[in-house]
């Protein structure tokens, strides 16, 4: 089965993502990415869903079976704070896992689900995200609100944030040495809600059905100028983790998207702003 989804990775339908990864790779290994090396992404990519997609069906001492923490406890120190938290992640490893996981433990966890085409397929997604028990938050106008109540009822609230979505506000920062935008999402209910906002991420482990879960120490998010400064600062900080995190598994990483200006044009690479993409956040505006 692995050797046929590898195949079918390499199929000519797949090799534009199969080339976002291998640049992706590049930035984080600071070498050229291998054809090994995208290989064991595509699969690492492959193990998500094949796991993904049975998540439904698993019973809690399975879950719970598959799951160890390193920080587990900086999760329930926030949440004896009454403010919520914020988990901030790459798209890497097993997240999927991790989020049905923590949502049987007595935990309550909301996700933040990007808008998709066709509407059904989005449904779809918001559909088996509820079936894990999480509460659902759609990307858009009403996300931030929904969010901030999730944090005023102390939830888990988990936020990928390694990609700018389409439509949503992005702040500017160095990431892999080159410049991008990241989403300001993240910092900018940090500042409003109080809750603190820890980096995280889900590694797969060699045996079926494990997974360790990293939770890093929470990120500044004082006040320490006007809004949009500290929305700036706070989101270059949570780059800098995310790097850390990626480093640990860089064939671990899902981002097949176009992330950076270079990806489509490589003679941009660590120019200087990234120009039209920018957009200032209606939550940082100070």
């Amino acid at each position: 089965m692995a050797l046929v989804r590898t195949l079918a990775f390499r199929s000519p339908g797949w090799s534009e993502r199969r080339r976002i990864l291998a640049r992706h790779l590049e930035r984080v290994v600071g070498v050229p990415a291998t054809s090994r090396m995208v290989d064991e992404a595509v699969a690492s990519y492959g193990r998500y869903w094949a796991e993904s997609l049975r998540l439904p069906d698993l019973d809690v001492a399975t879950l719970a079976a598959g799951m160890a923490y390193d920080g587990l406890d900086r999760i329930d120190a926030a949440l004896s704070a009454g403010r919520g938290v914020i988990l901030s992640l790459p798209h890497l490893g097993g997240w999927e896992w991790a989020g049905a996981h923590l949502a049987t433990t007595g935990r309550p966890v909301s996700v933040v689900v990007e808008r998709l085409e066709p509407p059904e397929l989005f449904e779809w997604f918001v559909g088996f995200r509820r079936k894990l028990g999480m509460n659902v938050i759609a990307a858009g106008p009403e996300a931030a609100a929904r969010c901030a109540q999730a944090l005023a009822s102390n939830h888990v609230l988990c936020l990928l944030a390694d990609r700018l979505i389409e439509g949503a506000a992005g702040v500017e920062v160095e990431f892999f040495a080159e410049r991008t935008l990241l989403p300001a999402g993240p910092a900018a209910l940090a500042i409003r809600s109080g809750a603190p906002v820890l980096p995280c991420a889900v590694y797969f482990e060699q045996r079926t059905d494990a997974h360790l879960g990293v939770v890093l120490e929470a990120v500044d998010t004082s006040r320490q100028g006007r809004v949009r400064e500290d929305v700036a600062r706070i989101t270059q900080a949570l780059a800098r983790r995310f790097e850390e995190l990626i480093r640990r598994a860089p064939t671990q990483w899902h981002l097949m998207q176009a992330n950076w200006p270079s990806d489509a044009d490589p003679a941009s690479a660590g120019a200087g702003p990234v120009g039209s993409r920018g957009r200032r956040s209606r939550w940082a505006r100070g």
